[in-house]
């Protein structure tokens, strides 16, 4: 029996930095697909109160730890920042430890709907799947 992997478009990323200060090509810390993209943006214009950024990060709480934030924000001064085709994404740099390597994506079938984080990072996880404990922890 053979199962395809289904593969989920992103669209290229493009990072802020003040010119003249990036030696090398960086990659980013998320990587968020192209439906996901899709439904942020939409939440982002049902928002009535204009934030023009979306926080990425982690916080303390859930079964297994910490649990994933995803929300409309301001940027912070000291925030990483990248853009995804006009999408401005933001981290705490404090954060980016836990979230290096993830993949947010939005299946919006039947069976699933809702963002999906797949890290890399997490060495338990709960039910859920929004709570999560590091390999380092």
């Amino acid at each position: 029996m053979t199962f395809l992997k289904h593969h989920i478009p992103t669209i290229p990323a493009r990072i802020s930095v003040p010119f003249g200060t990036m030696n090398a090509v960086e990659t980013l810390p998320v990587e968020i697909t192209a439906r996901a993209q899709r439904e942020l943006r939409y939440l982002m214009r049902k928002q009535t109160d204009a934030k023009p950024a979306v926080r990425i990060g982690v916080k303390n709480g859930g079964c297994s730890g910490m649990t994933y934030l995803l929300d409309f924000d301001h940027p912070a001064e000291n925030d990483f920042r990248f853009e995804l085709d006009g999408l401005l994404c933001v981290i705490n740099p404090a954060h980016r430890f836990y979230l290096e390597g993830m993949r947010i994506d939005y299946p919006d079938g039947l069976d699933a709907r809702g963002f999906i984080f797949d890290n890399p990072n997490a060495a338990t996880t709960c039910g859920c799947g929004t709570s999560f404990n590091t390999k380092a922890s």
